[in-house]
């Protein structure tokens, strides 16, 4: 294999619902390698089909289930942006309805894989190594100081 792709596991497969969507709040580094907030959607169709985007609305780049906390339009037939009501095609990201009609949603690349659903081709901060900050000190730990 010549490229290497960054691969991340968001979720299991199984724990968005179909037709509905979750929200994640990612960090991703940039080409200066600091950390920014990277925030997207996973969408689960009906069909069975996962979508990705970046959660924000082209028209003022608010988070799109601000307010309500809702991703869909009533019918779950459309992504909404809670503020003004923008809709976006579900498959696309395309806005079809609203302040920002004809520009997109920001996509990201999703692959189930092994039963995760994965965000392929960012690079992210991952959280493991603030989990246990004492992990790796096991070996200071047997040493007791005997004074003379």
């Amino acid at each position: 294999m010549s490229g290497h792709i960054e691969v991340f596991a968001v979720c299991p497969a199984d724990a968005i619902e179909r037709s509905e969507a979750m929200g994640f709040s990612l960090l991703r580094i940039d080409d200066w390698g600091e950390s920014r907030p990277f925030p997207i959607i996973v969408v689960r169709t009906f069909g069975n089909d996962y979508f990705g985007y970046v959660n924000r609305c082209p028209h003022e780049s608010v988070w799109l289930n601000i307010g309500s906390g809702a991703f869909f339009s009533a019918d779950r037939s459309f992504l909404r942006c809670g503020r003004h009501g923008a809709r976006f095609e579900i498959d696309t990201g395309m806005c079809i309805d609203g302040p920002c009609d004809g520009q997109s949603l920001e996509p990201v690349a999703l692959a189930v894989i092994e039963g995760d659903v994965c965000l392929c081709g960012v690079k992210l901060l991952e959280d493991d190594r603030f989990a246990d900050p004492f992990g790796d000190s096991d070996e200071m730990m047997d040493i007791t100081i005997h004074p003379d």
